[in-house]
């Protein structure tokens, strides 16, 4: 307050620019931010819903879906409301879901599930190891369930799910296929269609490179069906995809006033995706994260996964005993302007989750990451066994 009591706003904010390596958000590059500052429209403006038009043509590709089978949108919310859109127009009360959970995020998907009061069943994996494949199988066998969920990419422990027997545990179960594909989308291939998947939603924020508020969302004609013959509407009705459906379709019926500014950065953000090209920005990925996989060895770091399910755009790292791992986190963001992330659940406190994801994902971000990592841990005491630049560079020469 002034000294007259009139209320005295605070300055205009003017955040730090910060490399972000952490779970995500990721980078945004220029071209995303700049799309933010272009006029505001009406939610049903022409121009506007030719934009609506344009994304939903480029998540065709980016799913592995053909253009009209089954359908694609973005909702207006954050990839847990993906989770929830999905869960909650394909159960209704009374029904069972079989869940795989090998990290924080299947958890989160089984918690969601019985909150749409289903009945739920939940094959638990420890955090770092891969989806229980034999058990899901088991489960299966006792059929009767209408849903199986999984997540491809597990955000929390850096897992990488196999999702090739998916189809065939789900057939035997009588179930529709639900993946989690927030950390994979736009970074590794998805493959609704060669998979089977009948629902599959991701977010903005990891390898699509743009800030979080959307959730692209697949959705196969089985999927389909199921919504239309709901007994009863879907719980929620923001997220009823039905509805959703009526804006994102032909009909353009009102249901909610569209974050105009979100849809234009995920316009440009996909569109940036495919002017790289998808298999080149997979290689990208995957060069990248060989790059810091290497680099994390040679400074001496233990990584949580084993290679062959390890994810790429998210890495998990083992803190070495007498470290102090949220001091580093500290120093790399008051110090180097560079954000890792901590762990989850079982993981808080034992590893570090580092994100190259996005325009993220190159091998000068890595070797920066590394540098600073290396700078951070010897300020601790940690001895660093060898360079993990040179070490960075041979793995990907």
């Amino acid at each position: 307050m002034s000294a007259t009591g009139q209320f005295l706003p605070p300055p205009p904010l003017d955040p730090p620019e910060r490399l972000l390596l952490g779970p995500g958000p990721s980078p945004v590059p220029r071209e995303v931010l700049a799309a933010f500052a272009r006029p505001t429209l009406g939610h049903l403006d022409p121009h506007f819903l030719r934009a609506m038009d344009e994304l939903r043509a480029m998540l065709w590709p980016l799913f592995g879906a053909r253009a009209g089978n089954g359908r694609v949108l973005a909702l207006s919310a954050t990839g847990s409301a993906g989770m929830e859109a999905a869960l909650v127009n394909l159960l209704e009360p009374g029904q069972r879901a079989l869940v795989a959970a090998h990290g924080v995020f299947g958890a989160r998907m089984a918690e969601v599930a019985r909150r749409a009061r289903a009945e739920v069943t939940v094959v638990q994996s420890e955090f770092t190891e891969a989806p229980d494949m034999e058990g899901l199988e088991r489960e299966a066998k006792k059929g009767g369930y209408a849903v199986l969920g999984i997540v491809h990419a597990e955000t929390s422990t850096g897992v990488l799910a196999d999702l090739s027997p998916l189809r065939t545990i789900a057939d035997r179960a009588g179930a529709l296929l639900v993946v989690d594909a927030v950390t994979s989308l736009g970074g590794l291939p998805v493959e609704v269609e060669r998979h089977g998947i009948d629902a599959c939603y991701s977010a903005t924020q990891k390898c699509l490179s743009c800030p979080p508020g959307l959730a692209p969302l697949y959705l196969s004609p089985r999927a389909l069906d199921r919504i239309a013959q709901r007994a009863a509407p879907a719980q929620s009705w923001y997220l009823d995809l039905a509805l959703l459906e009526g804006y994102w379709g032909t009909d353009r019926a009102y249901h909610h006033t569209a974050p105009i500014q979100m849809i234009y950065g995920l316009h440009e953000a996909l569109r940036q995706v495919h002017l790289e090209g998808l298999d080149a920005r997979f290689a990208r990925h995957r060069v990248a994260a060989l790059a810091l996989w290497a680099g994390l060895e040679a400074l001496g770091l233990e990584l949580a996964v084993p290679l062959a399910r390890r994810l790429p755009p998210l890495t998990a790292v083992r803190v070495p005993a007498g470290i102090d791992e949220a001091a580093v986190r500290r120093r790399l963001l008051e110090t180097h302007n560079i954000e890792i992330g901590g762990g989850l659940g079982s993981l808080k406190g034992r590893v570090w989750r580092i994100g190259l994801m996005g325009t993220g994902a190159t091998l000068s971000t890595a070797e920066r990451c590394l540098s600073a990592l290396a700078e951070c841990l010897t300020q601790q005491g940690h001895t660093v066994p060898a360079d993990p630049i040179a070490a960075a560079r041979a793995a990907v020469r």
